[in-house]
Protein backbone atom coordinates (compact mmCIF):
# COMPACT_ATOMS: atom_id res chain seq x y z
CA UNK A 1 0.00 0.00 0.00
CA UNK A 2 1.81 2.88 -1.48
CA UNK A 3 -0.51 5.84 0.06
CA UNK A 4 -0.13 4.63 3.49
CA UNK A 5 3.68 2.92 4.49
CA UNK A 6 5.39 3.65 1.11
CA UNK A 7 7.80 1.98 -1.27
CA UNK A 8 6.61 -1.32 -2.74
CA UNK A 9 3.72 -3.50 -1.38
CA UNK A 10 4.52 -6.25 0.49
CA UNK A 11 2.87 -9.98 -0.07
CA UNK A 12 -0.67 -9.53 1.76
CA UNK A 13 -1.27 -13.08 3.75
CA UNK A 14 -4.12 -14.80 2.24
CA UNK A 15 -7.57 -13.32 3.77
CA UNK A 16 -10.08 -15.41 6.10
CA UNK A 17 -12.75 -14.69 8.31
CA UNK A 18 -12.72 -15.66 11.67
CA UNK A 19 -16.20 -16.98 13.51
CA UNK A 20 -15.67 -14.10 16.34
CA UNK A 21 -15.06 -11.90 13.68
CA UNK A 22 -18.04 -12.43 11.53
CA UNK A 23 -20.47 -12.29 15.06
CA UNK A 24 -19.32 -8.75 15.39
CA UNK A 25 -20.44 -8.06 12.05
CA UNK A 26 -23.26 -9.85 11.85
CA UNK A 27 -25.03 -7.14 13.65
CA UNK A 28 -23.41 -4.40 11.66
CA UNK A 29 -25.01 -5.10 8.38
CA UNK A 30 -21.70 -4.61 6.91
CA UNK A 31 -20.13 -7.87 4.66
CA UNK A 32 -18.31 -9.86 7.32
CA UNK A 33 -16.10 -11.04 4.58
CA UNK A 34 -14.98 -7.70 3.49
CA UNK A 35 -14.56 -6.68 6.98
CA UNK A 36 -11.91 -9.42 7.55
CA UNK A 37 -10.30 -8.83 4.56
CA UNK A 38 -9.61 -5.12 4.79
CA UNK A 39 -8.70 -5.80 8.69
CA UNK A 40 -5.87 -8.39 7.41
CA UNK A 41 -4.66 -6.02 4.62
CA UNK A 42 -4.13 -2.96 6.34
CA UNK A 43 -2.26 -5.14 9.41
CA UNK A 44 0.07 -5.99 6.74
CA UNK A 45 0.65 -3.23 5.43
CA UNK A 46 0.87 -1.02 8.47
CA UNK A 47 3.03 -3.89 9.75
CA UNK A 48 5.43 -4.05 6.90
CA UNK A 49 5.94 0.16 7.58
CA UNK A 50 7.25 -0.81 11.31
CA UNK A 51 3.67 1.04 12.30
CA UNK A 52 0.08 0.49 14.01
CA UNK A 53 -3.10 0.50 12.42
CA UNK A 54 -5.06 3.55 13.49
CA UNK A 55 -8.43 3.51 14.59
CA UNK A 56 -11.45 4.38 12.53
CA UNK A 57 -14.76 3.95 11.89
CA UNK A 58 -15.69 1.27 9.84
CA UNK A 59 -18.75 2.71 7.44
CA UNK A 60 -20.01 0.90 4.11
CA UNK A 61 -18.53 3.42 2.53
CA UNK A 62 -15.26 3.13 3.77
CA UNK A 63 -15.22 -0.49 3.98
CA UNK A 64 -15.25 -0.53 0.22
CA UNK A 65 -13.19 1.55 -0.70
CA UNK A 66 -10.55 0.09 1.41
CA UNK A 67 -11.49 -3.58 -0.19
CA UNK A 68 -11.07 -1.89 -3.61
CA UNK A 69 -8.25 -0.55 -2.75
CA UNK A 70 -6.51 -3.89 -1.21
CA UNK A 71 -7.87 -6.06 -4.42
CA UNK A 72 -5.81 -3.64 -6.75
CA UNK A 73 -2.98 -3.37 -3.95
CA UNK A 74 -2.96 -7.55 -4.03
CA UNK A 75 -3.34 -7.45 -8.12
CA UNK A 76 -0.34 -5.13 -8.47
CA UNK A 77 2.16 -7.03 -5.82
CA UNK A 78 1.46 -9.89 -7.98
CA UNK A 79 2.12 -8.27 -11.37
CA UNK A 80 5.24 -6.79 -9.63
CA UNK A 81 6.51 -10.53 -8.51
CA UNK A 82 6.17 -12.39 -11.57
CA UNK A 83 8.41 -9.41 -13.52
CA UNK A 84 10.33 -9.06 -10.60
CA UNK A 85 11.06 -13.15 -11.05
CA UNK A 86 11.26 -12.61 -14.81
CA UNK A 87 13.31 -9.94 -14.47
CA UNK A 88 15.58 -12.34 -12.38
CA UNK A 89 15.77 -15.02 -14.47
CA UNK A 90 16.43 -12.81 -17.14
CA UNK A 91 19.46 -11.49 -14.78
CA UNK A 92 20.91 -15.05 -13.72
CA UNK A 93 20.87 -16.09 -17.40
CA UNK A 94 22.47 -12.71 -18.82
CA UNK A 95 25.47 -13.51 -15.67
CA UNK A 96 25.86 -17.00 -16.89
CA UNK A 97 26.41 -15.55 -20.46
CA UNK A 98 28.36 -12.98 -19.78
CA UNK A 99 30.93 -15.60 -17.60
CA UNK A 100 30.63 -18.11 -20.71
CA UNK A 101 31.74 -14.68 -22.53
CA UNK A 102 34.38 -14.28 -21.04
CA UNK A 103 35.67 -17.36 -20.83
CA UNK A 104 35.77 -17.09 -24.52
CA UNK A 105 37.63 -13.90 -24.55
CA UNK A 106 40.17 -15.03 -22.02
CA UNK A 107 41.08 -18.24 -24.58
CA UNK A 108 41.07 -16.35 -27.24
CA UNK A 109 43.52 -13.13 -25.58
CA UNK A 110 40.60 -10.43 -25.91
CA UNK A 111 40.43 -9.74 -21.96
CA UNK A 112 39.93 -6.09 -21.85
CA UNK A 113 42.98 -5.63 -19.60
CA UNK A 114 44.92 -7.04 -22.53
CA UNK A 115 43.69 -4.71 -24.85
CA UNK A 116 44.79 -1.44 -25.59
CA UNK A 117 42.91 1.52 -23.98
CA UNK A 118 41.24 3.19 -27.21
CA UNK A 119 40.33 -0.50 -28.30
CA UNK A 120 38.39 -0.36 -24.84
CA UNK A 121 37.26 2.97 -25.15
CA UNK A 122 35.81 2.27 -29.01
CA UNK A 123 34.01 -0.84 -27.50
CA UNK A 124 32.69 1.26 -24.50
CA UNK A 125 31.26 3.96 -27.07
CA UNK A 126 29.83 1.55 -29.28
CA UNK A 127 28.33 -0.50 -26.35
CA UNK A 128 26.60 2.78 -25.64
CA UNK A 129 25.19 3.70 -28.86
CA UNK A 130 23.99 0.11 -29.08
CA UNK A 131 22.24 0.65 -25.70
CA UNK A 132 20.93 4.07 -26.54
CA UNK A 133 19.35 2.83 -29.81
CA UNK A 134 17.87 0.27 -28.11
CA UNK A 135 19.25 -2.74 -29.76
CA UNK A 136 20.74 -6.43 -28.49
CA UNK A 137 24.05 -6.56 -31.08
CA UNK A 138 26.36 -4.49 -32.66
CA UNK A 139 26.42 -5.78 -36.14
CA UNK A 140 26.19 -3.08 -39.24
CA UNK A 141 22.63 -4.04 -40.01
CA UNK A 142 21.28 -3.54 -36.17
CA UNK A 143 23.02 -0.43 -36.36
CA UNK A 144 21.41 0.58 -40.14
CA UNK A 145 18.09 -0.66 -39.18
CA UNK A 146 18.53 1.31 -35.71
CA UNK A 147 19.38 4.33 -37.48
CA UNK A 148 16.23 4.04 -40.22
CA UNK A 149 13.76 3.66 -36.96
CA UNK A 150 15.36 6.77 -35.74
CA UNK A 151 15.11 8.61 -38.70
CA UNK A 152 11.85 7.73 -39.24
CA UNK A 153 11.07 8.76 -35.44
CA UNK A 154 12.46 12.16 -36.15
CA UNK A 155 10.36 12.85 -39.26
CA UNK A 156 7.54 12.03 -37.45
CA UNK A 157 8.49 14.20 -34.80
CA UNK A 158 9.29 17.36 -37.58
CA UNK A 159 6.16 16.97 -39.07
CA UNK A 160 4.28 16.82 -35.38
CA UNK A 161 6.11 20.07 -34.78
CA UNK A 162 5.09 21.85 -38.26
CA UNK A 163 1.72 21.01 -37.11
CA UNK A 164 1.95 22.21 -33.43
CA UNK A 165 3.33 25.65 -34.69
CA UNK A 166 0.67 25.27 -37.41
CA UNK A 167 -1.89 25.21 -34.81
CA UNK A 168 -0.07 27.55 -32.52
CA UNK A 169 0.01 30.07 -35.50
CA UNK A 170 -3.57 29.73 -35.98
CA UNK A 171 -4.42 30.23 -31.96
CA UNK A 172 -2.44 33.25 -31.88
CA UNK A 173 -4.02 34.73 -34.76
CA UNK A 174 -7.19 33.86 -32.85
CA UNK A 175 -5.85 34.78 -29.93
CA UNK A 176 -4.50 38.85 -31.41
CA UNK A 177 -8.41 38.85 -32.99
CA UNK A 178 -10.15 37.92 -29.51
CA UNK A 179 -8.36 40.90 -27.96
CA UNK A 180 -8.81 43.08 -30.57
CA UNK A 181 -12.00 42.32 -30.20
CA UNK A 182 -11.85 42.28 -26.66
CA UNK A 183 -10.54 45.81 -27.14
CA UNK A 184 -13.60 47.12 -28.92
CA UNK A 185 -16.07 45.52 -26.34
CA UNK A 186 -14.44 47.44 -23.81
CA UNK A 187 -14.42 51.01 -25.74
CA UNK A 188 -18.05 50.02 -26.55
CA UNK A 189 -18.84 48.95 -22.89
CA UNK A 190 -17.41 52.74 -21.64
CA UNK A 191 -19.25 54.39 -24.48
CA UNK A 192 -22.41 52.77 -23.06
CA UNK A 193 -21.76 53.68 -19.92
CA UNK A 194 -20.69 57.15 -20.43
CA UNK A 195 -24.21 57.52 -22.37
CA UNK A 196 -25.99 56.03 -19.33
CA UNK A 197 -26.54 59.17 -17.34
CA UNK A 198 -28.24 61.67 -20.08
CA UNK A 199 -30.54 58.43 -21.24
CA UNK A 200 -31.41 58.36 -17.38
CA UNK A 201 -32.18 62.38 -17.45
CA UNK A 202 -34.25 62.05 -20.76
CA UNK A 203 -35.85 58.61 -19.44
CA UNK A 204 -36.98 61.07 -16.07
CA UNK A 205 -38.04 63.44 -18.58
CA UNK A 206 -40.03 61.26 -20.37
CA UNK A 207 -41.42 59.68 -17.16
CA UNK A 208 -42.72 63.22 -16.21
CA UNK A 209 -44.14 63.98 -19.34
CA UNK A 210 -45.59 61.06 -19.64
CA UNK A 211 -47.32 61.82 -15.83
CA UNK A 212 -48.33 64.74 -17.14
CA UNK A 213 -49.82 63.54 -19.88
CA UNK A 214 -52.02 61.06 -18.12
CA UNK A 215 -53.47 63.73 -15.75
CA UNK A 216 -54.25 65.69 -19.02
CA UNK A 217 -55.72 62.68 -20.40
CA UNK A 218 -58.06 61.95 -16.72
CA UNK A 219 -59.00 65.79 -16.69
CA UNK A 220 -60.19 65.91 -20.15
CA UNK A 221 -62.16 62.65 -20.12
CA UNK A 222 -63.79 63.91 -17.29
CA UNK A 223 -64.89 66.91 -18.95
CA UNK A 224 -65.89 65.33 -22.21
CA UNK A 225 -68.38 63.29 -19.80
CA UNK A 226 -69.27 66.37 -18.49
CA UNK A 227 -70.08 67.94 -21.69
CA UNK A 228 -71.65 65.00 -23.04
CA UNK A 229 -73.72 65.33 -20.09
CA UNK A 230 -74.52 68.66 -20.53
CA UNK A 231 -75.57 67.78 -24.14
CA UNK A 232 -78.01 65.01 -23.12
CA UNK A 233 -79.59 67.52 -20.68
CA UNK A 234 -80.61 70.15 -23.25
CA UNK A 235 -81.73 67.85 -25.68
CA UNK A 236 -78.62 66.90 -28.17
CA UNK A 237 -78.75 64.63 -30.20
CA UNK A 238 -76.05 63.66 -33.41
CA UNK A 239 -78.91 64.46 -35.92
CA UNK A 240 -78.41 68.63 -35.13
CA UNK A 241 -76.24 69.81 -37.15
CA UNK A 242 -74.28 73.34 -37.99
CA UNK A 243 -76.80 73.75 -40.98
CA UNK A 244 -79.45 72.93 -39.25
CA UNK A 245 -78.98 75.40 -36.02
CA UNK A 246 -78.06 77.96 -38.91
CA UNK A 247 -81.30 77.44 -40.54
CA UNK A 248 -83.06 77.84 -37.17
CA UNK A 249 -81.10 81.02 -36.19
CA UNK A 250 -82.57 82.36 -39.32
CA UNK A 251 -86.39 81.33 -38.81
CA UNK A 252 -85.85 82.78 -35.24
CA UNK A 253 -84.75 86.54 -36.85
CA UNK A 254 -87.31 86.03 -38.94
CA UNK A 255 -89.61 85.74 -36.22
CA UNK A 256 -88.06 87.70 -33.86
CA UNK A 257 -88.72 90.55 -36.55
CA UNK A 258 -92.61 89.70 -36.98
CA UNK A 259 -92.97 89.80 -32.79
CA UNK A 260 -91.14 92.97 -32.67
CA UNK A 261 -94.23 95.19 -33.91
CA UNK A 262 -96.44 93.31 -31.49
CA UNK A 263 -94.53 94.06 -29.20
CA UNK A 264 -93.95 97.67 -29.78
CA UNK A 265 -97.70 97.94 -30.56
CA UNK A 266 -98.17 96.15 -26.46
CA UNK A 267 -95.74 98.47 -25.55
CA UNK A 268 -97.66 101.38 -26.33
CA UNK A 269 -100.82 100.30 -24.63
CA UNK A 270 -99.06 101.29 -21.52
CA UNK A 271 -99.62 105.06 -22.16
CA UNK A 272 -103.03 104.43 -22.30
CA UNK A 273 -105.41 105.33 -19.58
CA UNK A 274 -106.36 102.74 -17.19
CA UNK A 275 -109.61 101.60 -18.64
CA UNK A 276 -110.04 98.04 -17.15
CA UNK A 277 -112.19 97.05 -19.79
CA UNK A 278 -110.24 97.90 -22.79
CA UNK A 279 -107.24 97.05 -21.06
CA UNK A 280 -108.41 93.30 -20.76
CA UNK A 281 -109.72 92.97 -24.18
CA UNK A 282 -106.33 94.29 -25.60
CA UNK A 283 -104.39 91.75 -23.53
CA UNK A 284 -106.40 89.29 -24.56
CA UNK A 285 -106.25 90.38 -28.38
CA UNK A 286 -102.18 90.40 -27.88
CA UNK A 287 -101.95 87.33 -25.97
CA UNK A 288 -103.93 85.59 -29.14
CA UNK A 289 -100.89 87.13 -31.22
CA UNK A 290 -98.82 86.36 -29.11
CA UNK A 291 -99.95 82.63 -28.63
CA UNK A 292 -100.24 82.49 -32.44
CA UNK A 293 -96.68 83.44 -33.16
CA UNK A 294 -95.29 80.66 -30.57
CA UNK A 295 -97.30 78.15 -31.91
CA UNK A 296 -95.42 79.05 -35.26
CA UNK A 297 -92.32 79.11 -34.39
CA UNK A 298 -92.62 75.65 -33.10
CA UNK A 299 -94.14 74.68 -36.12
CA UNK A 300 -90.87 75.94 -38.53
CA UNK A 301 -88.53 74.40 -35.85
CA UNK A 302 -90.70 71.15 -35.75
CA UNK A 303 -90.37 71.33 -39.76
CA UNK A 304 -86.81 72.03 -39.83
CA UNK A 305 -85.94 69.26 -37.42
CA UNK A 306 -87.95 66.45 -39.52
CA UNK A 307 -86.13 67.67 -43.05
CA UNK A 308 -83.02 67.59 -41.22
CA UNK A 309 -83.59 63.62 -40.08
Amino acid sequence: MSEIGGGSDPPSPPLSVTSSEASKSSGTGFDANRIAEVKAWLVSQFDAAGKDVPDFEYTPRSIAHLHNIATLSQAKTQAAAIVANDFRQKAAEYRSQAARIREILEHVGLVQESLPSNVVSSSQVLASVANLLNIRDTELSSFLVAMADLSLRKTAVEEKRAKVQQESKELLDYTRKAIARLTYLKRTLAQLEDDIPPCEAQMEHWKTNLAIMESKERQYMQQYSNYKAMLNRVGYSPEISHGVLVEMAEHRKDLEKKTKPILDTLRSYQDLPPDKALAALAIEDKKRQYAAAEKYLEDVLQSALASSE
